[in-house]
């Protein structure tokens, strides 16, 4: 199956060295992108854009799946499902701590490591709603062994996390954890900032991140809690891992943070998630409403806001999504600016702080969302198919 996009008025790339691109029209083939601007516009089905606006589908960095399409957080069922009808086409999970009837203060090394293979074997297993969920993540506690580590590989889990590890005088363990995760291709992560909703966790501020050295330190401007400003300056100027903003954090915290980003040309260290479900609720618009804060008020050009969105957050993740070039999956989110916007374009519009209409998401290549997205109102300029067997192209009824 080949699919053409055509008449494309906006391109966004997600790679943050160059946001957007003159591209017109991109050939997708075998679920991935195998031509941009091809000059033979054939097709066995083609998306004409209607001078609308395409870009990679976002991905969530931070979030905390359970049992499929369920959370106990806020005993919701479909949220997956709702997320990609708000451009979200993968997600990473920071960690299924939400199991009904977990204590906290008894967590041991064999409880998170199988828990994390269990969900790594289901939840991780299929796709949701057609979503990519990279789920199975395992939160650290003392006592572990490399022997865990060793379990963790084997079934296939890339991420751990540090949130209810007791931090120390002694760092020997910690750091020990670091080495071992990254020996077996694991990223690292860790809770930053005040107390997590569950109230188990440790403060965790520049002090801790300067010697632990994570891959990304998650929420740093809250989750709910930031760390405070001095350590916020401290870990942009003497730290060089990822830096993530999340849905649940200090509005406050996140301008400060992405202003001294670009104070010293750091920007591709900032990555997004929503830090949900959880206390602060399911948001399906979350990510779009990220990339309009940072576009409208933390003076990143929409372009900029759309690329951390995707491909500095996929990146940092090691995950192969999130940039739309030749080769990569072929996650796409087409959209436009909706009527009474702020601006002639969408680029315009998400700088105004305005959201986007979404029309059609693509995972693979595969229609996963046609006609319109059930969470934003219809974009003004409506993408429809075409008919390609002869040289004309009518629209069919969307």
């Amino acid at each position: 199956m080949t699919i053409l996009i055509k008449n494309i008025g906006e391109f966004f790339t997600g790679d943050l060295a160059r946001p957007t691109a003159p591209v017109k029209s991109i050939l997708i083939a075998d679920g991935k992108i195998a031509a941009i601007d091809p000059p033979e516009q054939k097709a066995d089905k083609i998306l004409d854009a209607a001078g609308g606006a395409v870009m990679p589908g976002l991905v969530d960095g931070h979030v905390h799946p359970m049992l499929g399409e369920w959370t106990p957080a806020q005993d919701t069922i479909g949220w997956i499902g709702n997320y990609l009808h708000g451009g979200t086409t993968s997600m990473i999970s920071a960690g299924e701590l939400h199991v009904p009837g977990i204590d906290y203060d008894n967590l041991t090394p064999e409880l998170v490591t199988s828990l994390a293979i269990v969900t790594a074997a289901t939840t991780g297993r299929v796709r949701w709603s057609g979503v990519k969920v990279y789920a199975g993540t395992a939160l650290m506690v003392a006592g572990m062994t490399e022997t865990h580590f060793d379990r963790l590989a084997a079934a296939g889990v890339k991420w751990v996390k540090f949130l209810f590890y007791p931090f120390k005088d002694d760092t020997t363990e910690a750091r020990n954890y670091v080495a071992w995760a990254h020996a077996r291709g694991m990223r690292v992560k860790v809770h930053t900032g005040g107390v997590s909703r569950s109230g188990a966790s440790v403060v965790c501020g520049y002090k801790i991140l300067s010697w632990l050295q994570p891959d990304i330190a998650a929420h740093v401007s809250g989750g709910p809690i930031p760390m405070s400003d001095e350590d916020i300056d401290s870990v942009v100027d003497h730290t060089s891992f990822a830096l993530e903003v999340c849905s649940s954090g200090n509005y406050r915290s996140t301008s400060r943070l992405v202003a001294r980003l670009i104070a010293r040309d750091q920007l591709h260290r900032l990555t997004l998630g929503t830090d949900t479900p959880g206390g602060t609720g399911v948001i399906p618009r979350g990510m779009l409403r990220n990339v309009l804060y940072f576009a409208s008020m933390c003076n990143l050009t929409a372009g900029q806001a759309v690329a951390v969105a995707t491909g500095n957050t996929a990146r940092a993740h090691g995950v192969d999504v999130g940039i739309l070039e030749v080769g990569r999956p072929a996650d796409v989110v087409v959209c436009g600016s909706i009527t009474g916007s702020a601006g002639s374009t969408l680029g315009e519009a998400i700088a105004h702080g305005d959201l986007p209409g979404i029309t059609h998401v693509l995972i693979d290549g595969e229609f996963i969302v046609s006609e319109r997205s059930r969470q934003t109102p219809p974009p003004t300029k409506r993408a429809f198919f075409c008919c390609c067997d002869t040289g004309g192209f009518e629209a069919s009824a969307v």
